[in-house]
């Protein structure tokens, strides 16, 4: 059995699920080697990411777990047996593996969601907005590093799931580069929010009775409800979050965020507002 150096945020999220189908089921990994016919350490290099797993062993383990919920676990089976090597792998050795995760993350999403108040979604921004946003990072990236992170994530701009961003007022607001520069990502945006994909809602910072939006977050919709992630930005790239309890708190969370927005219509004419005051 070969290890595995560097285990993706997706073969992560697989062993995280059957080590939490086995804890469900009282059982040890050790009990759990003996049922499936191997060493405990084959479990443990499985339930830690560090080997692969079977089809035929995933659904082994579901039933030695007494897992039930078929979808469920034809779910961790197409995860457990997926070989995609998407347009991310040419970044690899090159970018941080957060954004490898993230893109991979995506690519396997049924639909996402996202809560910006400081600045515009990454997957809505244009160059030189990004250019200027990766280009105040600490420590400072060089030219080198901000250019593939700029095409890095005009790729990930090429999504056609379903997309809704809800955006804080303050961050429409907030130059993150020149007048020119922010009036253009304005009339971008709002051309952007007339996509058949893709919702956007803003959150005026006149709106009485708020305080849902604390921070930052992006939430991917899985194959199932119970396979949802969220996404949230760390000092040192992207942490996934995909406990029971907080996919339960975000879901609220952005529910919300988005009853306190504006309609995407009422959005729509608030952006384009904003661009003919700069």
């Amino acid at each position: 059995m070969v290890k595995r150096r560097e285990p993706t945020a997706r073969q992560m999220r697989l062993a995280t699920e059957l080590r939490r189908l086995r804890e469900a089921a009282g059982l040890t990994s050790r009990q759990a080697a003996s049922l499936l016919g191997v060493s405990p350490a084959q479990i443990t290099h499985i339930e830690s990411a560090l080997a692969g797993v079977s089809e035929q062993r995933v659904r082994r383990l579901a039933s030695h777990y007494a897992c039930t919920d078929e979808e469920f676990v034809d779910a961790l089976v197409a995860m457990a047996t997926d070989r995609t090597r998407g347009w991310w792998e040419k970044y690899r050795g090159l970018l941080p593996t957060s954004f490898l995760d993230l893109s991979e993350l995506e690519h396997h999403a049924r639909f996402l969601r996202h809560v910006a108040i400081l600045y515009v979604p990454g997957l809505l921004q244009t160059e030189e907005y990004s250019r200027a946003v990766f280009s105040s990072r600490l420590p400072e990236l060089t030219g080198e590093e901000i250019e593939l992170r700029i095409q890095h994530r005009k790729e990930r701009q090429q999504f056609t799931i379903p997309y809704e961003a809800v955006i804080h007022e303050a961050a429409l607001r907030i130059r993150v580069s020149d007048r020119a520069a922010s009036r253009a990502q304005l009339k971008r945006l709002a051309e952007l929010s007339e996509a058949s994909h893709i919702t956007v809602r803003v959150v005026p910072l006149d709106r009485d009775d708020f305080a849902s939006a604390s921070s930052t977050m992006s939430y991917v919709g899985g194959p199932l409800p119970k396979l949802d992630t969220v996404v949230r930005d760390a000092l040192h790239g992207s942490a996934f979050l995909d406990s029971e309890a907080q996919i339960n708190t975000y879901r609220t969370s952005f529910r919300k965020v988005e009853a306190a927005s504006l309609d995407p219509g009422q959005s729509r004419d608030f952006i384009r507002r904003l661009a003919k005051e700069l």
